[in-house]
């Protein structure tokens, strides 16, 4: 249980996509023009990551080492396959608002790199809380970007208007520019939030250390 719980929780700070792994980085910035947008993209995200660990995992020592990238990608694309059909039936507008984002869940990074990097190496229930914990913190990532650009852009969240009245928007939130710049004072903020909490636990990090290997350092 303990072991589980490690694998679980280290998705929602130690490595929570895409401020610490810095992986899916394409529809981060792509859907997160609202709350909505970034909840459902992480949502569909949860449930590939999550099945496709899962069954990677069960065949993982009947796979042959030479097309396990081939049979990674067949798997997660039957899982796609599977959230696309639900979500036309259930929630179409938003999966009209996703576009093309939906079916390149396939070749998403963190799909490919948990399976790559655990699934294929571990039994089934770490497999299993490894892709529920990296893709809850995928969908918070996701939804929380989506909500600071909603709000600022267009002063609502999850389509409601929650601005004073007067509030003038900055449509520049809501457009590509926007998404890097919210990413990127979120990252800055994950940096400083880390070295602080590090120097804290009475850790000091490398002055020419990269920002990266601060961060992996801190939360070990």
């Amino acid at each position: 249980m303990a072991s589980m719980w490690k694998e679980f929780s280290k998705g929602l700070w130690a490595e929570i996509p895409p401020f610490r792994l810095v992986l899916g980085l394409c529809p981060t910035l792509a859907v997160t023009k609202s709350a909505e947008n970034g909840f459902g993209m992480g949502m569909a995200v949860i449930f590939v990551l999550v099945l496709s660990n899962v069954l990677i995992s069960a065949v993982r020592k009947i796979i042959p080492k030479k097309v396990r990238i081939v049979c990674f990608i067949a798997m997660a694309a039957t899982m796609v396959v599977a959230v696309e059909l639900l979500m036309q039936a259930f929630t179409y507008p938003l999966y009209q608002q996703l576009g093309i984002f939906v079916p390149l869940i396939v070749v998403n990074c963190i799909i490919l790199g948990r399976a790559e990097a655990f699934a294929a190496k571990n039994p089934i229930h770490l497999a299993a809380a490894d892709g529920l914990g990296i893709g809850i913190g995928y969908t918070l990532a996701l939804t929380f970007l989506g909500g600071l650009r909603e709000l600022f852009g267009a002063g609502s969240l999850f389509g409601h208007y929650v601005m004073p009245e007067g509030f003038v928007p900055f449509a520049l939130m809501v457009e590509a520019p926007g998404a890097f710049i919210c990413l990127g004072g979120l990252l800055a903020l994950m940096n400083c939030l880390t070295i602080v909490m590090s120097r804290r636990g009475g850790r000091e990090l490398p002055v020419n250390a990269p920002c990266g290997a601060d961060c992996c350092d801190a939360n070990k």
